[in-house]
């Protein structure tokens, strides 16, 4: 219906003439002129079985497919020769157009089964030739979340910010939209265009967070650059909340810690840090120690972004020393603690989303 519309929207702005698409019924569907909408088409009821063209009301009337029931019938005004004419090439523009849509449907289709792995390896070289998709271009997925429900606007913006190419862009679900992006094995395309989609979504207001996977050699291989994408974002939400743009290669210790069993982490947890001992450190030292890991051990950098004497400081790291017996000046100690702190944050994930492998993804 929608490519219906479109194409009544456009016509009107070259046709002499009223014209539209009703149902079986004579209700208006779509039309160049919108008041014609509240009118009904009585003689639509006369609708023979074939594809011949019928006038009645001053219109011309043809089926849009008398072989698929209730696919909408043409009109225009008129009922010379010319109207006729009209007639016949709005349906042929219609059904070419309801095609192309079915034929994208499919590609789409087809992607998004590579993507998920339900198309068997040896059958994807044959159908992208039949969907005329380019197998051997090396790929990048770049998996975008989106917080509100994706629309056609939001996918005509991708498009229109990638450009032509031959780039895929196509929605996996609700929230979730898929650019299998063709790039060389630097990247530097896939930090352009993540950069250049993340700005215009957050002027626009949206909450967006994309995850990149790694370079794919060929179409079948995209599967795995997917899932890379979908992990980079899922340990993205747990461990780098502020991050907007997650590569996978980009993941550093998250991406370790993610893939130990939660056993392991909480015995390991439970050897760094006594009972209630990091339960014990405050706000105000917890982003001590941030910062101080931020700035690479650095102190008087550090004390100059909390705006705290050098003493201060030194202070504060005393009493992390004190609570967890970790002395975080050290490159061991604060190794240690980092680590610790990460898998702790792992764990949390883990409980608020009342599950014991993965996490729930919170973007």
């Amino acid at each position: 219906m929608d490519e219906i519309k479109r194409c009544m929207n456009e016509a009107a702005t070259f046709l002499d003439r009223d014209a539209g698409v009703c149902d079986e019924m004579g209700r208006v569907l779509a039309t160049t002129r919108p008041i014609l909408e509240l009118n009904e088409m009585q003689a639509a009821l006369k609708a023979p079985a074939s594809d011949q063209v019928w006038t009645g009301d001053g219109r011309s009337f043809c089926r849009l497919d008398p072989d698929i029931p209730n696919s909408g019938i043409v009109f225009v005004s008129g009922t010379d020769r010319a109207a006729q004419d009209v007639l016949g090439l709005l349906v042929r523009w219609i059904r070419s157009t309801k095609l192309e849509r079915n034929t994208r449907l499919e590609r789409q289709n087809f992607l998004k089964n590579v993507l998920l792995e339900n198309e068997l390896p040896g059958d994807i070289p044959l159908k992208a030739r039949e969907f005329k998709v380019s197998y051997a271009l090396p790929r990048r997925a770049l998996l975008i979340r989106f917080n509100e429900a994706c629309d056609p606007e939001t996918l005509k913006t991708v498009q229109n910010l990638i450009g032509e190419g031959e780039d895929e862009i196509f929605t996996v679900d609700e929230h979730n939209m898929v650019v299998l992006l063709v790039c060389s094995e630097e990247g530097e395309r896939g930090d352009k265009i993540s950069e250049e989609l993340l700005s215009t979504f957050t002027e626009s207001g949206r909450k967006t967070h994309i995850g990149v996977g790694l370079l794919a050699e060929n179409l079948k291989d995209t599967a795995k650059s997917y899932r890379e994408a979908s992990l980079a974002l899922t340990v993205g939400s747990i461990f780098y909340e502020d991050t907007k743009v997650m590569w996978y290669n980009r993941l550093g210790l998250g991406r370790l810690i993610y893939q130990l069993p939660p056993t392991l982490c909480r015995m390991f947890l439970s050897e760094v840090f006594a009972a209630e001992t990091y339960e014990m450190l405050d706000p105000e030292t917890l982003l001590t120690i941030e910062k101080f890991f931020e700035n690479n051990l650095n102190g008087s950098e550090t004390s100059r972004q909390l705006f705290v004497h050098r003493n201060t400081l030194v202070y504060r790291l005393d009493k992390v020393q004190k609570i967890t017996g970790l002395d975080l000046r050290s490159f061991d100690d604060a190794v240690l603690f980092k680590l610790a702190s990460m898998v702790r944050r792992y764990l949390e994930s883990l409980n608020q989303a009342g599950e014991t492998k993965s996490p729930e993804k919170r973007w």
